[in-house]
């Protein structure tokens, strides 16, 4: 995702349009609609990419029902009788496609009984666009745009039930003569194979099929002896455990490369320096115990249960086990990851992201952490990856009376915030001035 937009969502009244980037990092006050945010950008990535209903209660997003979702001014001002939301998209990210190659979403949202339900989608490529729209009758009304001109159609056999996103692949896997039976509009001619063949391109899949992955803000606590159990992945990383079991059971390859990777980070961060699992029994079927080492100097220190060191451990464990084991998860929402941990680990969670971000492995993080900005900032000034400005957006959400404004800001060549309002980072100068007695 190159840019998304919301309007009338949420706290967010007028509309929001930001940048996204390889390392998005969503900054504010609390309450200020960061959450929401990551919530909408997998309704949107799950609407387009599985045909999925919009859902805004799957963990670990709650945002309750309609009432809640559609933007509220109080007063005579009222509930929004409907929100939209989009975004754009590119083949291979923006450097290797011009703008033109560019895909552009938006979407619809009116109440449907308690829940938001999509009745208008619109997909664009170029000149080329592909809209529908649901009829009270129970039909989808499609219309299309070529440079030739536009039609439209009452989409056969549709109903509320049908998929929101299906309409983009209506001219797939068909014959152009199918679609003679579309109405030109505005004098335009009888809808043609070059017609087809341009509304397939439109309506072709442009993001990976692959579900996102969303940690909850505070993870799961640890467990002294864990019960294996099949690793389904959840918000809260409690089947963390369970596939680094897994995998040290079975594939005993791929957890020596992983386990070097956690104690890379591990040390950096000054949690650990070596990780272990200790299975209680011959079978993988039965329990077993994570460990953890900490090195003094020359002494190596004793294994230790998870339980027994600091919690920061077992909450970072679960965000960094994700970034690091070798699936082809397209894109990460994080929340707070830096939770539990002290200054020098957030730091060290900031160079991971940045080694670890790319256009085909987007990072979208909530922090409220300076010490993982300003890292970020360092590495990318530095050169420490493969990072540059550009590859970076940070997201201040401000809140002005009832409704949230969002500043897209970046980072120039030598590290600096850039395209900052006056109220970023006023909180921090205010309580440096004063402990400074000016």
């Amino acid at each position: 995702m190159q840019s998304i937009w919301m309007e009338n969502y949420r706290c967010f009244r007028y509309r929001q349009d930001v940048r996204l980037a390889p390392l998005t990092l969503l900054v504010g006050e609390n309450s200020t609609g960061k959450t929401s945010f990551l919530a909408m950008v997998r309704a949107l990535w799950d609407t387009v990419v599985f045909n999925a209903f919009v859902e805004f209660k799957e963990a670990p997003y709650d945002l309750g029902s309609y009432d809640q979702i559609a933007h509220y001014r109080g007063g005579r001002g009222g509930r929004a009788e409907a929100f939209k939301a989009g975004f754009s998209t590119a083949h291979n990210g923006p450097d290797l496609a011009s703008e033109n190659e560019t895909h552009r979403y938006e979407f619809t949202f009116e109440q449907g009984g308690t829940s938001p339900f999509t009745v208008k989608g619109r997909k664009e490529l170029e000149d080329n666009w592909i809209e529908w729209f649901f009829h009270p009758t129970e039909h989808y009304w499609l219309r299309c745009r070529t440079c030739r001109g536009s039609w439209e159609t009452i989409v056969p056999g549709s109903n509320p039930l049908w998929p929101p996103a299906e309409p983009f692949h209506f001219f797939r896997d068909k014959h152009p003569e199918s679609f003679r039976h579309l109405t030109p509009l505005d004098g335009s001619p009888p809808f043609g194979a070059e017609d087809h063949k341009l509304l397939v391109e439109t309506g072709g899949e442009v993001l990976p099929y692959r579900r996102l992955f969303a940690s909850a803000p505070v993870r799961s606590k640890p467990r002294r002896t864990y019960d294996p159990a099949r690793p389904t992945p959840e918000p809260e990383g409690e089947h963390i455990p369970m596939y680094l079991a897994e995998i040290s059971f079975w594939e005993k390859n791929l957890w020596q490369v992983l386990k070097k990777q956690l104690e890379e980070f591990g040390k950096g961060a000054g949690l650990f320096d070596a990780i272990s699992i200790k299975h209680l029994g011959q079978r993988n079927t039965e329990p077993f115990q994570m460990q953890i080492k900490k090195s003094g100097g020359k002494l190596k220190g004793p294994w230790r249960n998870l339980i027994d060191v600091g919690y920061g451990v077992s909450q970072v464990l679960p965000v960094i086990t994700e970034l690091l084991r070798q699936e082809e998860t397209p894109m990460f929402l994080l929340q707070q990851p830096e939770v539990h941990l002290h200054p020098s680990a957030q730091a060290a969670l900031g160079s991971l992201f940045c080694s670890i971000a790319s256009w085909d492995r987007q990072l979208i993080v909530e922090t409220h952490s300076d010490h993982l900005i300003d890292r970020v900032r360092m590495d990318v000034r530095d050169r420490r990856g493969s990072l540059e400005p550009k590859d970076v957006s940070i997201l201040y959400f401000e809140r002005e009376g009832l409704e949230v404004n969002i500043h897209s800001l970046g980072i120039d060549e030598i590290g600096n915030v850039v395209g900052a309002p006056g109220s970023y980072r006023q909180f921090f100068m205010e309580e440096t001035t004063r402990s400074l007695g000016l």
